[in-house]
C-alpha cells in the first residue's frame, strides 16, 4: 500500500480527496432551506391628464423599476435593515457547519455582505418580467421571514424612491401656481383700476367706433363734395342749393377734425395713448391668465403622476414555507467533485508517465 502510494501520489491524493469530500458532502455538511417567492412589479392604471406635461416628469421602465428593486434587495442598505430586524448575524453564524456558517459573528459589514450574497440570490427572468427570490436559511421559520421581509422592504423603498421626485416637483408647481395667482390678481386689478379711472370699459372698442365714425362721416364727405361738384355746373355759387351743400360740407369737415382730434390730439388723454396703455394692461392680464392655467395643468397633472409612480409589488407565489432542505445539493456537489478530481489525477498520471520516460 505504502509502495502504491510512493508510486502514484496523485492517485493517493485523490482518493483521500474525494473520501474526505464524500464524508463532508453525506454526513457534515447541514441542511439549508431554501425559501423562494415570485413577484412582479406594477404600477396603478391611472388615466394620463390630455395634457403634455412630459417634459417635467420622466418614468423609468418596468425594467429598470425591476434591476433597481433587484439591486436594492442585494445592497448593503437592505442587509443592515434585515440584521436589524431579523439578527442575520446570529443566525448565520450560530447554525450550520463550519465551513458554511459565518466564521466570525462580529464581521466587518463588506465580509457580511459577501457572505449574504451567497444566501441571497435575486434573478430577474427577462422574458416573463418576474423576479424570483432565494433565500436560505438555516431554519424553514428564518428563511420565510427574510423573503417576506425582502419583499416588504424593496416594496417600500420603491415607492418611497418614485415619490420624492414627484413630491419636489408637486411642491414646486404649488409654489409657482401660488406667485402666478397672486400676479393674475395684480394685472386684473391694475386693469379695471385703469378703467374705472378713465370712465372706459374697453378704449380699443370707443376707437374701433370712433374710426367708424369718421370713415361713416368722410364717406358722406365725398358724397357732398361730388354733389357739389354736380351742381357748380349748371347753378351759381350763391344759389340756395350750392350755399346748403357747402354749409353741410363745412359742418362735415368740422365733426371730422374733432373726432379725430379724440384718437389723436398731441397732449392731454387722447383715445390712441388710452388705448395703448390699455392694449399693454390687458395683454398682461391675459398672459398672467393663460400662464396661471397652464401651471394648474402641470400641477394636476404631476399630482397624477405622482399616483402612477407608486409600485406594488404583485406575488405570484407567496414566500415560501420549506419543508425539507434543498442545499447543499450532495449528490450534484460530490459528482462534480469526484469527477473533476479524477480528470486532474488522469492529466497528473499522463504526466508522470512522461517524467518517466524521459528518465529512462
Amino acid at each position: 500500500m505504502l509502495r502504491w502510494i510512493a508510486r502514484q501520489p496523485h492517485w493517493a491524493f485523490a482518493c483521500l480527496s474525494i473520501l474526505a469530500m464524500s464524508f463532508y458532502w453525506l454526513v457534515w455538511a447541514e441542511d439549508r432551506y431554501v425559501s423562494e417567492a415570485v413577484v412582479v412589479l406594477e404600477s396603478p392604471q391611472i388615466a394620463a391628464p390630455t395634457f403634455d406635461f412630459s417634459s417635467l416628469l420622466s418614468g423609468a421602465s418596468v425594467d429598470s423599476d425591476m434591476l433597481l428593486l433587484r439591486e436594492y434587495l442585494l445592497s448593503v442598505d437592505m442587509l443592515k435593515k434585515a440584521d436589524e430586524r431579523l439578527d442575520l448575524r446570529s443566525h448565520y453564524s450560530e447554525n450550520g457547519d463550519f465551513p458554511a456558517r459565518l466564521w466570525d459573528a462580529e464581521a466587518p459589514i463588506e465580509d457580511l455582505h459577501e457572505y449574504y450574497l451567497s444566501r441571497v440570490e435575486v434573478t430577474l427572468d427577462d422574458y416573463a418580467g418576474v423576479l424570483k427570490l432565494e433565500v436560505q436559511g438555516f431554519s424553514p421559520e428564518f428563511a420565510q421571514q427574510l423573503t417576506s421581509l425582502l419583499l416588504a422592504e424593496g416594496e417600500a423603498h420603491m415607492n418611497a424612491m418614485g415619490q420624492r421626485l414627484a413630491q419636489d416637483q408637486v411642491r414646486f408647481l404649488e409654489l409657482q401656481v401660488e406667485r402666478l395667482s397672486d400676479r393674475l390678481d395684480q394685472t386684473r386689478t391694475d386693469l379695471l383700476d385703469y378703467q374705472n379711472e378713465h370712465g372706459l370699459v374697453s378704449p380699443t372698442s370707443t376707437v374701433d367706433s370712433l374710426n367708424q365714425v369718421v370713415a361713416s362721416l368722410e364717406g358722406e364727405l365725398a358724397r357732398l363734395e361730388a354733389r357739389r361738384s354736380a351742381l357748380a355746373s349748371f347753378s351759381s355759387q350763391r344759389s340756395s342749393d350750392m350755399v346748403r351743400v357747402e354749409s353741410e360740407i363745412t359742418a362735415l369737415r368740422r365733426q371730422i377734425d374733432q373726432e379725430r382730434e379724440r384718437l389723436a390730439k398731441a397732449t392731454g388723454d387722447s383715445l390712441n395713448r388710452l388705448s395703448s396703455e390699455y392694449q399693454r394692461l390687458e395683454l398682461r392680464a391675459r398672459f398672467a391668465q393663460e400662464t396661471y392655467a397652464s401651471a394648474l395643468g402641470a400641477l394636476e397633472g404631476t399630482r397624477i403622476e405622482a399616483a402612477r409612480k407608486l409600485k406594488q409589488i404583485s406575488i405570484l407565489q407567496s414566500p415560501l414555507l420549506p419543508e425539507y432542505a434543498t442545499r447543499p445539493e450532495r449528490l450534484y456537489n460530490l459528482t462534480i467533485f469526484v469527477i473533476v478530481t479524477l480528470f486532474l489525477a488522469f492529466i497528473a498520471s499522463m504526466l508522470w508517465l512522461i517524467v518517466q520516460d524521459h528518465r529512462d
